[in-house]
Parts: C-alpha cells; structure tokens; sequence
C-alpha cells in the first residue's frame, strides 16, 4: 500500500513539474539541474564560437527544455507501467545520447583509427590501433551530416551505406592549432576514392579503368561490382607521411625526396626493398622476427619465368636492418632492387607517359590557393584531377584549346592547397606517386597516440599483442 502511495506521489510530481505556466516550471527546477545546464550550455557556447555561426545559439532553447522547462515530454518512458518495455526505453535512451556523444567527439575532437597496410612500415605497423587528433589542424564540418558516427561507409554486417547523401554542405574547416607541416604523419580521405567499383579489391577505380577500360569495368558488374560514388568526408581513410607543401617543387631521385631542389631528410624507419643473395643459407623464421619482417613481406626473387630463386630474397629493409643482415656471414651480397621504368605509366598523372617510376619522379610543382599556374596541354594531366575532380569546375580539351567552365583558358588560379603524401615503405606505398595530390578539405587529422597494436602473425595471447607500443608516440620523427 505504501509502495502505491508513494508511486502515485512520484507521478504527481512529475505531472505538476511539467505543467503550469514558464515562472512556475523553472521555480521547481533542483539546484543541481541548474548547475548541469549551466555547464551544458557554456559548452555549447564556447562550440558555437568556435563553429562561427551564431544561428547555432537556437539550440540553447533546446537545450533549456531538456534540461529545465520540459515542455517536450522527454522523459514520459519514465512513467510507463510495463516493465519491460520502460527497461527498453531506458536503454533506447542511454544509446541515443550516447551515439550524440560519439559522433561529436568523433566529428570534432578525434577518432580511432587502424592501420590496414605496411606502406608505414616501420614508422607504424600493421595493426596498429591510432588515436587521430582533429585539433590540430582543425576539425572539418561535416559535409555529410546524416551518417552514422561509427562506420566510415559502410554499415558492417548489413553492408550497405553508413550515410545519406543529402544534404551536402560546402566544405568549412574550424580553426585549428596549426597547419599540416613536413614529416607530419596524416590521416586524410582517399582522393580517388571518389568513384569506387564495390566487388573489387582495388581501390583506385581509376587504375582499373586505365588497366581493363572504363566500359569493361562499368559494364561488368559480376566482376567489379556496383559503380559508386563517396562524398569527400565519407571516402576511406588513408595515412601518410607529408613531404610536399603547397607551393613547393618536388622530384624523387634515386629515392630520395627533393624539395625546391634540396633533398629533405629521411625518417629513421625508411624501407626500401633489396635483393638479398645467400651462400644457400635459407632465412629462418626466427631472424625474421628478430629483423622484424612480417610474414606478407618474406619473399623470395624469382626468375623472368616466374620461378623462385631459392637462395636469393627481395626484403624490405631500413637501415639498421641491412646494416645486421650484411653482417650476417652467410650472405653474400645485398643488392638495392631497382624500379620497373614500364611502370611509368601507372604513376600519377594515369595514362600521361612522362617516364616518371615510384623511384624517379618529378619535377612536379604542388598546387597552391591563391596560387595561379599557366597550363599546357604538357603540364594539364597534372592539374586536371585539382580543376576538374576537387574544385568542382568544368574541364575539355578542343583541339590545342583547354576549355575552363566552358571559356578558354591559358592559366588557372587554384582555391585549396594541396600536399604531397608518402609511406615510409618507399617501395612498397601507393601513394602521391600513383594518385596525386591530397586537398585541403580531405584532411582529416594527425595520429595523437598508439593505443594498442596486434600482429597478425601470432596469435592473441602468444605475442599477438605488441606491448611495447601502447600508449607509444606513432611520430617520433616530428618532435
């Protein structure tokens, strides 16, 4: 009986404390509920700042209602007489505002983030689990706002989009603490994961076009899948190591990064790939785990008919590395592997032949904003991805003539910066080399932090968890 009464009370209560006029709901309002949108609302505050928009201030009125006037019946699952379907609600609500949380956290302060390849190696390895600061550079607004905060793309299980495409807003940076510098190791989205062909497992659709034809890879949907295509923010993510600048000229020779015609240092971890000959000595699995070799890099040379070399090995190897398999009595002799100059004409620009390999590349000049560049039907393929694809303009070629936004044009001023990104695993890294530049709306962050890495060569509890590299810096080349 008294459990009834007291039941009843508690209704009362709440019915008298979400009706009556304005002055009587707020005087009823618990100290401590004052305190909590005190904060609330400051927070909002100081975020509507820094977003720049003061229209953003109206949610302050939403905000007063959930925490004070309650107008909206937000918490009426409190009152519901069925248990189990009260303990439903309770649940449903603990996740919506958990999942607000998420997707502001992951929008405006940061995110996990995993390496999927060894094009880092041995800077980040495989597996390694990243938290990316978005500070830093300052957090984009999302140009795709409906999506759900814990998939990129795509819903995992279901497998369909994790988005809705419209609305699409224009692309808007908050300030950040300062601007992507040389050596910075970037989190940004694919460039050319614009166009994606879902069955494949290549990314680059636009090198399966120039490999197979773009009617043979649009036309055949057993083979390559669906033809989509990704808005900016919710294309794969990528990381790379930043050695170009807007502005800068670079080339590769040899290898080595030139920057305005200087060569710019290496990381301490730069990997090349060299042939690796042996008195007949066979590489044992436990000096490959000593040289930290992973199992997908253990391979060896084979001949132009494609059989295996038995006493001769194509690693990757930083210098370290080389300097201890060179010491090693049983090898005789450590060759650098030199590059396929057929390769040519899959490095960016895709299908433009300037004889250009992974190895030996450049002079190319990085786009600037504000910065105008004259063009030739010589230098356009450089540029047309940046004019046509990023800045959203219309781009032909008539003849000798090169047509901007339906008008000749002999130059053309660009409206982003752009950068020019690397792996570390220089001969192992498809990267600026094979797709271009990487715009400034692409960028999403810089890697703050090693939470924890896994190496897939061994099993969970036996070495499976590298546990020298939790909590480690991922960047100890920028200090």
């Amino acid at each position: 009986m008294t459990n009834d009464k007291e039941t009843n009370k508690d209704k009362s209560e709440e019915y008298v404390r979400q009706t009556g006029p304005l002055k009587e709901r707020l005087g009823r309002v618990k100290t401590t509920r004052w305190w909590r949108f005190g904060i609330v609302a400051l927070i909002y505050v100081l975020w509507t700042i820094w977003m720049g928009n003061p229209w953003l201030l109206l949610g302050l009125l939403l905000l007063a209602d959930i925490y004070l006037t309650q107008y909206l019946p937000w918490g009426a699952w409190k009152g519901l007489k069925n248990k189990p379907l009260k303990t439903l609600m309770s649940w449903v609500d603990a996740i919506v505002y958990a999942l607000v949380l998420v997707y502001f956290l992951f929008l405006f302060v940061g995110q996990n983030y995993q390496i999927p390849s060894s094009s880092l190696e041995k800077s980040l390895l495989t597996g390694d689990f990243l938290w990316v600061n978005k500070v830093v550079y300052g957090p984009r607004v999302p140009q795709t706002p409906l999506h759900f905060p814990l998939a990129q793309n795509t819903l995992p299980i279901l497998g369909c989009k994790s988005y809705i495409e419209t609305p699409q807003l224009p692309y808007h940076r908050l300030k950040g603490l300062r601007n992507v510098e040389r050596m910075d190791i970037v989190v940004f989205n694919f460039p050319a994961g614009d166009t994606v062909a879902l069955n494949s497992t290549n990314p680059d659709y636009y090198t399966q076009c120039l490999m197979y034809g773009r009617d043979v890879v649009r036309n055949n949907k057993d083979r390559f899948g669906e033809i989509i295509y990704r808005p900016v923010d919710r294309r794969d993510n990528y990381v790379k190591r930043c050695l170009g600048l807007p502005g800068e000229t670079l080339q590769i020779k040899d290898g080595i990064v030139y920057v305005n015609g200087k060569a710019i240092p290496q990381p301490k971890n730069v990997q090349y790939f060299y042939y690796v000959e042996t008195d007949g000595t066979q590489i044992g699995d436990d000096l490959f785990e000593e040289l930290g070799i992973s199992v997908d890099d253990r391979h060896h040379a084979q001949d132009m008919y494609g059989n295996i070399i038995p006493n001769i090995y194509t690693l990757p190897l930083t210098a370290d590395m080389l300097k201890s398999l060179k010491a090693k009595p049983w090898v005789q002799s450590v060759q650098r592997c030199q590059p396929d100059e057929s390769e040519s004409v899959s490095t960016y620009p895709l299908g433009a032949d300037y004889g250009w390999t992974h190895a030996n590349y450049g002079p190319i000049w990085i786009p600037k904003k504000g910065a105008k560049v004259d063009l030739s039907l010589r230098n356009l393929p450089l540029y047309e991805r940046c004019i046509k694809n990023y800045e959203g303009n219309t781009l032909e070629v008539r003849g000798d003539q090169i047509l901007i936004n339906g008008k000749p044009a002999t130059s053309y001023t660009f409206k982003m910066d752009y950068y020019w990104m690397q792996g570390d695993n220089r001969d192992n890294s498809l990267d600026s080399r094979y797709w271009g530049f990487v715009p400034e709306d692409h960028i999403v962050g810089t890697p703050a932090i090693i939470l924890i890495s896994f190496d897939k060569d061994h099993r969970l509890f036996d070495g499976g968890i590298r546990w020298n590299r939790i909590f480690k810096l991922p960047n100890p080349d920028k200090r």
